[in-house]
């Protein structure tokens, strides 16, 4: 592992181990020249290949002639930003540093910087790290309505970090918290980035979409039903080990009590509903387009079920609010009933009023006639009993 050029008076060694420590001599005629190496072996958990949200854990050894000395180590990341490690210096040469859950942004080159007084010292030594995930956040939400198209993607980073190894993942959805999860479709990369992917669920209609160029796991919803809200969980291992992102789907459907046309005179309630719960910074609201300051209603905090009695046809439209910016609208229109039909439903309302009458009228016709009856029927009753009792005859001269 070493060689010597006598012309430059050179001594190489390469592959140092902690051992190679210790003072080196060369001596020339008369002269002596004495050289302490103090070497440093810094190692990094997996081999620097990681997951996102994975904790790597990072090992400083020291080895020098002397007493090694007290370090000061500083950590920058590979966008140069300064990252304090929770350090333990369990000897005076074994040093060890646990980091922060990693990102997909923190692939690159990091900076080990060490620094001692006495002895000076100040070495940087430089390492790779690998964050294989999705450019996607742990948790994002997404809204459509019914009967839209949506397209759910997944942006895998292996190829803009150069990831030479395979890995598989699946793509699952549940449509609440708790409620079993139904694999939709599986995929596995190859290690020279090819992308291949199974379709799982033949229940479930969806499809997917043509490849891209980038790595992309991408499901299509034609035509969104409202029971197709839920967590769309993309997941990916890699020696055992996972990561996963997660698309929440919101959908909203508008509907209206009664359905049809609107009476004049009339009301009618509108009913707009999302599938799942609202972050705080998002409400729902009604309102009638080119309508005037009163016409619409908000939601309150956490609804996700609006209801507005109205009484004036025209174009509404419910909205989903989130951060004062519209995300997701959808209008229904209600429709004014023909001047004919008012006079259908005024007669039909005088005509039923007159039948009622009438009918009222008659039953208390009979209930007199009934009365009547009873009574003479009473009378007749009482004379042919006074009669047996008291033995008479009646006869016809």
């Amino acid at each position: 592992r070493s060689d010597i050029k006598k012309e430059y008076k050179q001594l190489r060694v390469w592959n140092l181990k902690l051992s190679d420590a210790g003072i080196y001599t060369c001596k020339y005629g008369s002269h002596e020249v004495h050289t302490s190496l103090h070497i440093f072996n810094l190692t990094i958990s997996s081999g620097g290949h990681f997951l996102q949200n994975e904790v790597p854990e990072l090992i400083l050894m020291q080895n020098s002639s002397s007493p090694p000395p007290d370090l000061s180590i500083t950590l920058f990341n590979s966008n140069n930003n300064r990252v304090t490690p929770e350090l333990h210096r369990e000897t005076r040469q074994k040093y060890r540093m646990n980091l922060k859950k990693l990102e997909v942004m923190d692939s690159g080159t990091w900076v080990c910087q060490v620094h001692s007084d006495s002895p000076l010292i100040n070495q940087n030594i430089s390492f790779a790290v690998k964050v294989l995930g999705f450019q996607n956040p742990d948790l994002e939400r997404k809204y459509a309505t019914v009967d839209s198209t949506v397209i759910l993607s997944w942006h895998l980073n292996s190829q803009k970090i150069n990831w030479k190894e395979g890995f598989t993942g699946q793509l699952n959805w549940k449509q609440q918290e708790g409620a079993n999860a139904h694999e939709l479709l599986d995929f596995n990369v190859t290690p020279q980035g090819q992308l291949h992917e199974t379709k799982k669920s033949s229940n479930f209609l969806f499809e997917i979409p043509e490849r891209k160029a980038e790595l992309d796991i991408e499901v299509k919803l034609p035509k969104v039903h409202f029971n197709h809200s839920g967590q769309y969980q993309c997941q990916l291992e890699y020696q055992g080990r996972h990561a996963q992102s997660k698309i929440e789907l919101v959908v909203m459907k508008v509907s209206a009590n009664p359905d049809g046309p609107l009476s004049r005179g009339a009301n009618m309630t509108l009913t707009c509903q999302v599938s799942g719960p609202l972050p705080p910074n998002a409400y729902l609201r009604w309102e009638r387009v080119n309508g005037t300051n009163t016409d619409f209603k908000n939601s309150r905090q956490h609804e996700v079920k609006l209801e507005m009695n109205i009484s004036a046809a025209g174009l509404w439209s419910c909205h989903l609010i989130e951060d004062n910016e519209r995300k997701i609208s959808l209008p229904y229109h209600v429709e004014e009933a023909p001047v004919w039909i008012n006079y259908v439903i005024i007669g039909a309302s005088v005509g039923g009023s007159l039948l009622v009458l009438a009918l009222g009228c008659l039953c208390i016709i009979s209930g007199i006639s009934w009365q009547r009856r009873m009574q003479r029927t009473k009378r007749m009753a009482q004379a042919r009993q006074y009669l047996l009792e008291n033995k008479t005859c009646q006869c016809q001269q």
